[in-house]
């Protein structure tokens, strides 16, 4: 497995030179990292516990610095053993340059390999794994070594000094009525010419079938009649409408 990246620090190179050999700053980095200790200058001991596609491994090995350059790079050459899941060895070469801006740009190229239940697992796992692993220790060194970019202009704080709008006296309640009391006059109207209605049709026409023709529009217009009175009276109701500022403000008088 063969990879390579860059990773912009906003930190001075020296800075950079020497949190890559902090085991403090290496061990918050590195993901699923239990425990990291420095046995030498160009030594250390690991013990890291990760999860390559469905197999979840511990691994325990050293880790060792060669070609030594401060403040340039170096070259990092490990083996870890991972029990019955197999193990991992490999090196990594790390380079960096001032980037320009008073940061620095960190380059990187992997070799590594994997043997035992982890090689069956196929390439394409194994190297999105890698890159996913190396994306998060990148992440997590840049913020400890140069702090996070800056932060967007906060929003204003919620419990500032209220706005002018917030400061006017609450508008009082509205209420929007409607005509109540007596049924309105326009359906007492319609109830009357659809009964005369039904009454002219049923007995124009003569014969005992056009009465009860008559008598039957005569009930279904008192029906639709009473319905629309019923509608009538109901949307007569007044609806009070309150202001949400009100609202809150009699419900936070009302408590204890």
């Amino acid at each position: 497995m063969q990879m390579s990246g860059q990773q912009r620090i906003h930190a001075p190179r020296r800075q950079v030179w020497e949190a890559l050999n902090d085991p403090e700053i290496l061990k918050r980095s590195i993901p699923g990292c239990q425990s990291l200790e420095k046995e030498a200058d160009d030594r250390l001991k690991a013990t890291v516990e990760v999860k390559i596609g469905p197999i979840g491994a511990r691994f325990n090995g050293a880790v060792t610095l060669a070609d030594l350059d401060p403040p340039n790079g170096y070259t990092i050459i490990g083996e870890g053993q991972g029990g019955t899941v197999g193990f991992a060895k490999g090196g990594a070469k790390v380079r960096l340059a001032d980037d320009g801006a008073g940061g620095t740009l960190l380059s990187y190229d992997v070799d590594a390999q994997v043997g035992g239940r982890l090689a069956q697992l196929g390439g394409p796992i194994i190297d999105a794994t890698a890159k996913q692993l190396a994306g998060k220790f990148f992440d997590q060194f840049g913020q400890q070594v140069g702090g996070a970019p800056p932060a967007a202009a906060a929003a204003p704080d919620s419990a500032a000094a209220p706005s002018a709008a917030s400061r006017a006296p609450a508008p009082a309640p509205t209420a929007a009525t409607r005509p109540s009391g007596a049924p309105p006059m326009a359906w007492i109207l319609a109830l009357v010419v659809a009964s005369l209605v039904g009454y002219l049709i049923g007995h124009g026409q003569g014969g005992e079938g056009s009465d009860w023709m008559g008598l039957a529009i005569g009930l279904l217009v008192v029906v639709v009649a009473a319905a629309g009175f019923e509608f009538g009276r109901r949307a007569a109701a007044p609806t009070v409408v309150l202001d949400p500022s009100l609202l809150a403000r009699l419900v936070e008088e009302s408590k204890p």
